[in-house]
């Protein structure tokens, strides 16, 4: 019989925890939201028991008076033999400030006694050890169907075997939360300036042919593969999962698209890729 397949999924409060939680209901998974993290070992067991193969489930500081016994029970379940993974959703603080003061609600953590960013501070402490070895998406800049998007990425993943995820990101809306390493294209001739290439990204082909043109722009995406391609197996070693890699130009829309397809290119010869551009909604 196949192991029971359990996604965890945690992350800030306003981040899109509801979002996400539907989404894999959608892809068939058994969701529960909010459970307490004492409860995980024994509902885990008996959904399993029971023949549920796919099951997500949300912990986070909802249930804040006993989220700090989570990584005992976290064991408990890697003890059981189950395929598990590890979700987590964040935002920037600003964003989230915006999220509750748009919605009208309280943070689960303020109680009367805390403001909203000191709320938000208190659960980012709270919540790090889960962050530390989940895989991270930062919803700030993301449509609930990029959200939705993202989230069906990663339940198709290879469980077995590293990932490498290339995003694309415009500065001026600020930096990914999720990445692990960030290569700043700035300084590279910029499309933009090109009339009749500003309206189109770097998946278009004319914009493609502007920037294979300049050797520099070479040199900066094959330093960047022979950075990764030394690391990558470090990581392997360190028993990493995820492995985000984020390219960022101005506005996030020419150089660091066209780059972040390249190397995902490149790589997804040998390595299970996954391919983000964060300023393109469509």
């Amino acid at each position: 019989m196949s192991r029971q397949q359990l996604i965890l999924l945690s992350g800030l409060s306003g981040a899109g925890k509801s979002v996400a939680l539907k989404s894999l209901e959608d892809l068939g998974y058994f969701c529960i939201d909010n459970l307490p993290a004492p409860l995980l070992p024994q509902t885990v067991a008996l959904l399993d028991e029971d023949g549920y193969p796919q099951v997500a489930i949300s912990v986070d500081v909802r249930s804040a008076h006993n989220f700090a016994s989570f990584p005992n029970h976290l064991e408990a379940l890697f003890e059981f033999g189950l395929d598990v993974q590890m979700l987590f959703l964040e935002a920037n603080n600003e964003t989230l400030v915006k999220r509750f003061s748009e919605t009208r609600r309280s943070h689960p953590l303020s109680s009367g006694e805390l403001t909203v960013s000191e709320a938000i501070a208190l659960e980012r402490e709270m919540l790090g050890a889960f962050s530390e070895v989940a895989h991270r998406i930062d919803s700030s800049d993301l449509s609930a169907n990029q959200l939705r998007s993202w989230i069906r990425q990663f339940v198709a993943l290879d469980r077995s075997q590293l990932t490498v995820i290339f995003e694309s990101f415009g500065f001026k809306h600020g930096l990914p939360l999720d990445a692990d390493f960030v290569f700043d294209a700035r300084c590279l001739p910029n499309p933009y300036y090109d009339k009749a290439l500003r309206p189109l990204t770097g998946k278009d082909q004319p914009v493609i042919e502007f920037l294979q043109r300049q050797a520099v722009v070479v040199r900066f995406q094959e330093q960047i593969k022979t950075f990764m391609q030394a690391w990558l197996p470090e990581f392997e070693a360190d028993n990493r999962s995820y492995i985000t890699v984020a390219i960022g130009c101005t506005g996030g829309q020419h150089r660091s698209v066209y780059i972040a397809e390249q190397l995902a290119k490149h790589f997804a010869e040998h390595r299970q890729v996954l391919l983000r551009h964060r300023e393109q909604h469509g």
